[in-house]
């Protein structure tokens, strides 16, 4: 079984699109590729971005989707964990999520687990994201907008990891949308030759526009 969870740089660089891309790729290695959504704010119902790997899987939802297994939580405002779970007097339990996840590893070859956000983002108040993936020691895949500041917060994102000792999978390099070509070649590089000497394990997967 395959078990990754799948981050980003920021809010609003494709983490949901690149989520149910890389489901998607799996599920054409003829893996069987399931995802899950580690806390889902501002919908409610079926986790919206769990809706939207479905979509771009081509699949219709999974039972583990009707019944919360691949998003327990679901809150109403949208903002960070801590503070849409604050607002709701619920207290996340962790092990209960992960447990979800090793069930789902019972049945499926490959478990990515969306994240909210990046990774310094509060579940709790002394709770962050990059808390949770070592907890649970779950590799790390990293989506990278092409946009202009991408790469400091690349950087920086990778530092932290780095920092936890965390295992990075791959980057994921997001080009949509297209920044100026430029900007977008010269992160490439950047990028690919940072993975070369620091974690020569990881994979570089590019993505660019996904229909749906």
């Amino acid at each position: 079984m395959e078990k990754y969870f799948v981050s980003g740089i920021d809010t609003g660089i494709g983490k949901t699109v690149a989520t149910g891309w890389l489901a998607h790729r799996f599920a054409e290695s003829g893996k069987r590729v399931i995802t899950q959504k580690l806390i889902q704010t501002g919908c409610t119902g079926i986790s919206e971005d769990i809706i939207e790997h479905r979509k771009i899987m081509g699949v219709g939802l999974f039972p583990e989707d009707e019944d919360f297994t691949t998003c327990k939580y679901v809150l109403k405002y949208p903002a960070s964990p801590h503070l849409a779970c604050a607002m709701e007097n619920i207290v996340p339990d962790f092990d209960a999520i992960n447990a979800n996840t090793l069930r789902l590893a019972e049945k499926f070859n490959v478990v990515l687990v969306e994240g909210a956000g990046g990774l310094m983002v509060p579940l709790t108040e002394k709770f962050l994201t990059i808390d949770y993936i070592k907890k649970y020691g779950l590799p790390l895949m990293l989506v990278v907008s092409s946009r202009l500041g991408s790469l400091n917060h690349a950087l920086l994102s990778l530092e932290c990891a780095r920092a936890a000792a965390l295992k990075l999978a791959a980057i994921v390099y997001n080009t949509w949308p297209s920044a100026p070509r430029e900007i977008e070649d010269s992160t490439r590089l950047y990028l690919k030759n940072y993975l070369a000497s620091s974690y020569p394990d990881a994979e570089f997967l590019e993505m660019g526009r996904v229909e749906k």
